[in-house]
């Protein structure tokens, strides 16, 4: 059977209607046999079957095209009604009664949306039937304008979840590469950092110092992209972002020293920050590190320049809260619920650095810690990020 047969089966066969059509067909016209069969110049082939007969013809089975009253239906273009061959002047010597022995038969062209020839709905029976003075013809023309439309819709349905799936498996291959070539980037841009920091320290020069220290912090920088892309794709291909879980007796410090390392950096904007007793928690110190980083260089990135930013973090009835506000125009409606997709950014003119990676890795980091990571932002408040955790 070729290929494209095979795939007209499986399409009729995927039209949940196409067994109550046939049903229908066969009370309506007390024949015991219908049919929809694919029809080309060469071939006739069982779609679909309702075999009360015992004919024994099952999906996939074929008949010699030219002893089928279907074939000369495809090439008149007309349907073909017969309520008793014995009797009818036209078919009482044809040979396609003889060979399957039936009286009463009925096929209807079944013809595509482009104009093109599908097949045929049909059905015979050995009895005589009165077919020709009934509404038979006109519900079994419908019927097949009916399956010309959902064999279209099929298709299409077919087409489209066949681009999905190559699409999705050029989109993990194209994840797999970003993170090989990010693994393979990480030795030479550590090879770099320490040199450089090897140079600054042990064999300082005051007039090539400056140039390695921007060596130095080029470096750095690069290899932060590393990690994010390298999280990015971890999150994307299914193993999410990796923990080490212990618990964390000194989690309000490294926080505090995360505060005052971007303090630095950005010694122009006001961070004030609430951090409450922290003892206890089972975490991963250094990802809830990078989550409060991410967060808070996306609240002095896009937040009013001159507003200040704040931070909470605390533990009330078991569940661990870290909030990080910052004020400014409030993010439209219809963006928040993309923030933490990849590459996503909040409109703007201003050239931005970074991969647009921060808010999504942040959002994994929540989600490996069992955790919630929330935006709301309106022109009461400003921007509020909240994770969010319950402690075992």
């Amino acid at each position: 059977m070729a290929q494209g047969t095979a795939d007209d089966i499986a399409t009729i066969n995927r039209i949940s209607a196409v067994p109550a059509i046939l049903q229908v067909v066969t009370e309506m016209t007390g024949m015991r046999f219908a049919a929809v069969a694919r029809v080309t110049q060469t071939t006739w082939t069982a779609c679909a079957v309702l075999d009360k007969l015992g004919f024994g013809l099952q999906p996939g089975g074929e008949l010699d095209l030219v002893s089928t009253l279907c074939f000369e239906s495809m090439n008149s273009h007309l349907p073909i009604i017969i309520d008793n061959a014995s009797a009818d002047p036209l078919y009482q010597h044809h040979h396609t009664p003889k060979i399957y022995s039936f009286e009463s038969y009925i096929t209807i062209p079944i013809w595509r949306t482009d104009g093109s020839f599908f097949g045929t709905l049909c059905a015979l029976d050995p009895e005589p039937a009165n077919l020709r003075n009934s509404t038979i013809q006109s519900t079994m023309e419908s019927f097949a304008r009916l399956l010309s439309l959902q064999i279209d819709t099929e298709e299409n349905l077919q087409r489209t979840e066949t681009a999905l799936v190559q699409e999705r498996e050029t989109a993990e291959l194209r994840e797999q590469f970003i993170a090989v070539i990010g693994h393979d980037l990480r030795n030479p841009l550590f090879a770099i950092t320490t040199a450089a920091e090897r140079l600054l320290r042990v064999h300082p020069s005051p007039p090539t110092d400056v140039l390695v220290q921007h060596i130095l912090s080029c470096g750095n920088r690069a290899s932060q992209l590393v990690e994010d892309v390298m999280d990015f794709a971890r999150g994307r291909l299914g193993s999410g972002i990796p923990l080490t879980l212990c618990e964390c007796p000194d989690l309000d410090k490294i926080f505090s020293h995360v505060i005052s390392e971007l303090q630095s950096v950005h010694s122009q904007r006001s961070i004030d920050s609430e951090i409450g007793p922290l003892d206890g928690l089972r975490c991963d110190s250094g990802r809830l590190a990078q989550l409060l980083s991410n967060l808070l260089t996306n609240a002095i990135t896009h937040g009013c320049p001159g507003g200040a930013v704040r931070v909470s973090a605390r533990v009330i009835n078991g569940v661990f809260t870290l909030r990080v506000y910052n004020q400014g125009r409030p993010i439209p409606a219809e963006q928040l619920p993309h923030l933490f997709k990849p590459y996503s950014r909040p409109s703007t003119d201003t050239p931005q650095a970074g991969l647009g990676l921060g808010l999504y890795i942040a959002s994994q980091i929540a989600l490996s810690h069992g955790g919630l990571l929330e935006v709301a932002s309106d022109h009461t408040q400003g921007t509020v990020f909240t994770f969010s955790m319950a402690q075992p």
